[in-house]
């Protein structure tokens, strides 16, 4: 949950988000004087600290009866710390132009702070607060349970919202990939203080922490900061297994029926490991036909050529235990089956032919350019970093990126294009989508 800041402070921070461009940065990696480790990047044209970490452990850590855990203690870390209470602690952080926020997605639960240099030590204490001393008062605690709920009834008839949450109950049932980080309308209002509490002390641990820093600071003073917010976690957390899954339900189609004028189209597939040989092919691959916002096969054949649709696309998710290939359009009832048909054609033809080389060389560059775009701010750098070092890409890979991308050639497209789409589609359509039922198969 991210409050709003005092508008000058605010102003005086979104003025500062410029940063030196990528090829000029130097990531050191850095060890605090209690031996946390991070990664930092020095920026000295601005008076700003961004901070980004992560946990390991994230919404797959909630029980299966209690689903929404994780998300409903995220949403209630600045409700109040150790002696302030949710008013006094926001009130801090209004008055430092403090920004904090906290989120929680399947495997990890991510953490921001930005803030400006001469209320570094502000900030870091109360985000310490939060992490070790979460008051959940029960006001509070009802209070966000409240509107957490009301969020998730509306969802029951939105369609997006529908076809979204079917395809993952469906490719992984019984898996905690299939369930939402959110929760539902039955397991939400079963989360007690305690569960949350739990799941504190569990997974906020100094071992299952990444952290990464950039700002107009040196590593010793980052080192004393990261100190200031993390030393006085556990040192191990005490997270559940997760097993190994792969998506379920390839070649199936299931229709939710709501009485809605469009129809939302949710369609993927197995998807390719990040440490895979052939990720970077596939990830090109990918771009050509649907992850390309305006210039995507998909895009092309569906919005373009037809006008079914005012977007479609598909992009690789890949997660600890598992990865996919997942994709989505909404258009009218009565042309969802031709949009789909479209869609499932591109694919087939994509896995059976490949790209042509003149696509893949465009797709390489695009690629390789439109990269310094998610590092053109320090809060941006901070995040792509606590990525890459989640998925142990190595404190090089920023240069070696355009390398790999390079390294990718037609013969290996057209091998992983077949690879990556030729083992069938789930198929997940909310609304009433004319000429469309559910299959088994």
């Amino acid at each position: 949950m991210m409050r709003p800041v005092a508008y000058i402070a605010a102003a005086a921070l979104a003025f500062a988000y410029a940063v030196a461009p990528a090829s000029a940065m130097t990531i050191e990696k850095i060890v605090s004087p209690s031996g946390i480790h991070a990664w930092l990047v020095r920026e000295h044209s601005v008076p700003l600290v961004s901070l980004n970490y992560a946990f390991r452990g994230g919404s797959s850590q909630d029980a299966a009866d209690k689903s929404g855990t994780a998300s409903l203690a995220a949403d209630l870390l600045d409700e109040g710390a150790a002696d302030l209470s949710s008013e006094a602690y926001h009130e801090r952080l209004e008055n430092h132009a403090i920004e904090l926020s906290f989120s929680v997605g399947r495997d990890y639960f991510r953490g921001s702070l930005r803030t400006l240099n001469e209320h570094r030590d502000e900030a870091f204490d109360l985000l310490g607060l939060a992490l070790t001393s979460p008051r959940f008062d029960t006001e509070a605690v009802e209070r966000v349970r409240g509107q957490v709920l009301a969020g998730l009834r509306r969802e029951l008839t939105d369609p997006n919202s529908l076809a979204s949450r079917y395809w993952w109950q469906t490719a992984f049932p019984g898996h905690p990939y299939g369930r939402e980080s959110k929760g539902s309308t039955e397991t939400v209002p079963r989360v007690a203080v305690g569960d949350l509490r739990d799941y504190v002390h569990r997974v906020f641990a100094r071992n299952g922490l990444t952290i990464s820093i950039v700002g107009d600071i040196d590593a010793a003073a980052a080192g004393k900061l990261i100190d200031r917010a993390f030393a006085k976690l556990p040192e191990k957390n005490d997270l559940k297994p997760v097993p190994q899954a792969s998506p379920q339900g390839l070649g199936r189609r299931i229709v939710i029926k709501l009485d809605v004028p469009q129809a939302v189209v949710t369609f993927g597939g197995q998807g390719i490991d990040r440490h895979d040989p052939d990720f970077m092919a596939a990830y090109v691959v990918n771009h050509i036909l649907g992850g390309g916002d305006f210039t995507s096969r998909l895009y092309r054949e569906v919005r373009e050529k037809r006008g079914l649709a005012y977007g479609v696309s598909d992009s690789l998710v890949w997660f600890r235990h598992a990865a996919v290939v997942i994709g989505g359009t909404a258009t009218r009832a009565d042309r969802a089956a031709d949009a789909l048909a479209i869609i499932e054609r591109e694919t087939k033809r994509m896995a059976d032919q490949g790209p042509t080389p003149e696509e893949l060389a465009d797709a390489k560059s695009y690629l390789k350019g439109a990269y310094a775009l998610s590092l053109d701010t320090s809060k941006k750098i901070a995040a792509q970093l606590t990525e890459i070092q989640n998925d142990n890409l190595g404190i090089d890979y920023i240069q070696r990126r355009g390398g790999l991308i390079d390294g990718v050639n037609i013969e290996d497209a057209k091998r992983v294009a077949k690879r990556l789409y030729g083992g069938g589609m789930l198929v997940t359509v909310a609304g009433r989508p004319k000429g469309l039922a559910s299959t088994s198969e």
